[in-house]
């Protein structure tokens, strides 16, 4: 029944901007906003070739792998940082100094440094998402009650188990909802990047679609991507419930 509840909300929510879209094409005409049944079919006769699903596996890849690589390195350095605050009151300047720093300006510098491929575009998405995740993962550590950490300790506990039982459990859901928000960023990056110098992914097609006025190859483009950012999103929150089924059940209580 959860599932169905869910894909309902989704339906309904579907249906509504496909009316707001609607609505919006016989207000400004077709040369500038296409009846969303005219993209939709134009989408699914896409969807029946190779092209636009060698953009959409392209544009995936570079997103998914973007956001592991970010998980990885910036959740146990936030940890790390939380925990040995000796070490953070050195590194966590630099960290806020360049936090606010809009990482997509970098991308010339990545494209120079790291080739016109899908690594310059990789560790660019990389490095703007890892930065939300490090400053909260490093924030739920320090809110951490120093009670908890005794206490283990008292208890006989080592440095491993201070980390798998106390350490990550604690910094795990809000590190799980700054990945969340991130997703959207990633797949905004994600566009900005692929704009630029590729010949391969959503954003690339959107641009490009664009400069030849092809209204609907253009709406098949912002289509997809939605829907991949949709994707991330959804694998995000499912893998979060997973990973801290501990919430659902304090939810219960």
């Amino acid at each position: 029944m959860r599932v169905l509840d869910i894909l309902f909300r989704y339906v309904v929510a579907f249906l509504a901007l496909l009316a707001l879209w609607q609505i919006g094409a016989w207000a400004l005409g077709p040369y500038i906003l296409p009846a969303p049944l005219d993209v939709l079919a134009a989408w699914v006769d896409a969807l029946r070739g190779n092209d636009l699903w060698g953009h959409i596996r392209s544009s995936a890849f570079r997103v998914a792998t973007a956001m592991i690589l970010a998980w990885v390195t910036a959740f146990p350095l936030g940890i790390f940082l939380g925990y040995k605050r000796r070490i953070d009151r050195f590194i966590s300047p630099m960290v806020f100094l360049t936090y606010p720093l809009p990482k997509i300006v970098l991308l010339p510098v990545f494209l120079t440094l790291f080739g016109l491929g899908d690594l310059s575009k990789i560790l660019l998405i990389a490095l703007t998402t890892g930065y939300q995740i490090l400053v909260v993962t490093r924030d739920g550590i320090r809110h951490l009650d120093g009670r908890y950490l005794e206490s283990f300790r008292t208890l006989g506990g080592s440095p491993a188990q201070l980390i798998r039982h106390v350490l990550v459990p604690a910094a795990l859901p809000d590190a799980m909802t700054s990945l969340k928000v991130a997703s959207g960023t990633a797949v905004a990056v994600l566009f900005m990047a692929e704009s630029f110098a590729t010949q391969s992914g959503l954003g690339f097609i959107i641009m490009d679609a664009w400069g030849r006025g092809d209204q609907l190859e253009m709406f098949c483009g912002i289509l997809s991507m939605s829907l991949l950012g949709l994707m991330v999103y959804e694998t995000c929150h499912i893998t979060e419930k997973l990973l801290c089924r501990w919430k659902k059940l304090e939810t219960k209580r």
